[in-house]
């Protein structure tokens, strides 16, 4: 059973061990889920950050339980989301994280401060700092 969707700067701050309350979020992890697009975003900073594929993909492997593909579906459901979501500058794999949380019906866990400020049915959301 799945407990939680993770946005890609919770992942981050966890995997970069930031100085941050990441309990709750360590116990959450083996049994969250991820979209791909977030996994995406997560792998494309570690590269940045001189880190190979493989490990990258075994990090990610480690700590989180599925990765979901970003299907017509939640491509869809995310695109629906820019309305509500463009004041706040939301990417793509931010409204991809959320389109996860709405359908799986999951809290999702971010890391980033605007999310305090969205208004949106059906999601739960819980910052880590």
């Amino acid at each position: 059973m799945y407990k939680a969707v993770i946005d890609a700067s919770a992942l981050l701050a966890f995997l970069k061990d930031e100085s941050t309350p990441l309990e709750e979020l360590e116990s959450l992890l083996p049994k969250s889920v991820i979209s791909s697009v977030n996994a995406c975003e997560v792998a494309t900073v570690m590269c940045r950050l001189g880190m190979p594929l493989e490990a990258i993909n075994g990090l990610i492997n480690e700590n989180v339980r599925e990765i979901i593909p970003f299907d017509q579906q939640l491509a869809l459901s995310a695109a629906g989301l820019w309305e509500a979501t463009k004041v706040y500058g939301l990417s793509l794999a931010d409204r991809a994280c959320i389109a996860l949380g709405q359908k799986m019906q999951l809290p999702i866990y971010t890391a980033d401060k605007i999310w305090n400020k969205l208004k949106l049915d059906n999601v739960e959301i819980k910052r880590i700092r």
